[in-house]
C-alpha cells in the first residue's frame, strides 16, 4: 500500500483538508530523489544505533558516523540499493586502508584516532548536522560519536592519540593465557583509556583525566587548547598550550572536570579542541552528574 511519511504540521494540514471536505482525494506521485542544494545533508539515520552503551557508559559510543543510507552494495552476482551499519562499515573500513597505506607503522588506535579527531559536526552549509527519528535534533556524541568521517583531513590529523596495548588489561582487567583468562575486579574505569573522547557518567566530585597526543604533523608546531564545558561542569585543561619540537614529540595533558552543583542529572556534553592556525584535532566529551548510583526518572 502507499505511504507516505510527513512531518506534524503537515499532517495536521492533511487532516484539516480531509475534515472538511465531503470527499477528499489524494493524489500520489512516484517517488523521486532529491539531491543537491535542497537537501541537508549529512543527517543522523534514524534507524542508526544511539548511545550511551549500555555496558561500558565511561566510553563514548558510537565512535563515527559514516554514509550508510542508500549505498550501492554488490550482493550476491547483482547489486542492491541498501541501508545500515553495514553499509557505513565499509566506509571507515576503507578509509583505515587507505591510511594504513600513507602510514604503516601506525597502531589501530592511531588510525582511529585520526578519523574521530578530524571527523565533522557540521554539515556542508557549516550548519549543526541533524539527528533524524522523533522529535528531529540537533545531533550529539550519542548520536555520531566524534561526528560524520573526512577521510582526507584524517590523513593529516596534526595529533593523535595512541594507546599501548597493554593499557587494555587495565581497562578490561583480564589477562589471557591460551585458555586460561584471568580478571581482575579493581580494572580502571574506561575514561582513563587514552582515547580520542571522555565520557564520565557518575561525575560526583572532580576529577583529573590524563590524555597524551603524539604530534605527527609539523616537527615544531604549538596548539592551544579551546574549551567547550558540558553545561553543569567546569572543566580546566593543564597545560593548555602544547609546544612539539624534534626533541618534544610526545606530551601528556590533564583535564579537570568538576561538577557545579549536587544534583541527579543526565548527560550534558562538550569537547576540547587542540587547534594550531592550520589543524584542529577535537573530542567530545561526555559527563552526568549522579548522586546515588541507581535511581529513575518517573514523571
Amino acid at each position: 500500500m502507499p505511504c507516505v511519511l510527513v512531518d506534524i504540521e503537515t499532517g495536521k494540514t492533511i487532516l484539516k483538508y480531509i475534515l472538511a471536505t465531503s470527499s477528499p482525494e489524494i493524489k500520489v506521485d512516484p517517488t523521486r530523489s532529491i539531491t543537491g542544494k535542497e537537501t541537508l545533508a549529512p543527517k543522523v539515520a534514524s534507524f542508526s544505533s544511539r548511545g550511551p552503551s549500555p555496558d561500558y557508559p565511561d566510553i563514548i559510543k558510537p565512535d563515527i558516523a559514516a554514509p550508510g543510507a542508500n549505498i550501492l552494495a554488490a550482493k550476491g552476482n547483482s547489486y542492491q540499493i541498501m541501508s545500515g551499519t553495514s553499509m557505513a562499515t565499509p566506509h571507515v573500513s576503507g578509509t583505515i586502508a587507505l591510511l594504513k597505506v600513507l602510514h604503516p607503522n601506525w597502531s589501530p588506535a592511531a588510525l582511529k584516532s585520526a578519523i574521530l579527531t578530524t571527523a565533522s559536526i557540521n554539515d556542508e552549509r557549516n550548519m549543526p548536522i541533524l539527528a533524524e527519528g522523533l522529535p528531529r535534533k540537533i545531533a550529539d556524541p550519542f548520536d555520531y560519536g566524534s561526528g560524520h568521517i573526512d577521510p582526507n583531513r584524517a590523513a593529516d590529523p596534526g595529533l593523535i592519540y595512541d594507546i599501548d596495548p597493554r593499557d587494555y588489561n587495565k581497562f578490561l582487567g583480564c589477562t589471557s593465557m591460551k585458555t586460561f583468562v584471568s580478571c581482575n575486579e579493581t580494572s580502571l574505569p574506561g575514561y582513563y583509556l587514552n582515547l580520542p573522547s571522555i565520557s564520565v557518567p557518575d561525575l560526583r566530585h572532580p576529577i583529573t583525566i590524563s590524555r597524551t597526543v603524539t604530534n605527527v604533523g609539523e616537527v615544531d608546531a604549538v596548539y592551544h587548547a579551546a574549551i567547550q564545558s558540558p553545561p553543569g561542569v567546569k572543566m580546566g585543561v593543564e597545560p593548555s598550550i602544547l609546544v612539539f619540537s624534534a626533541t618534544t614529540k610526545v606530551i601528556t595533558f590533564q583535564v579537570k572536570l568538576s561538577p557545579l552543583w549536587r544534583l541527579q542529572g543526565d548527560y550534558t556534553f562538550g569537547s576540547l579542541t587542540w587547534h594550531n592556525g592550520q589543524k584542529t584535532v577535537r573530542i567530545p566529551i561526555a559527563t552526568r552528574m549522579t548522586i546515588h548510583d541507581f535511581y529513575a526518572d518517573v514523571a
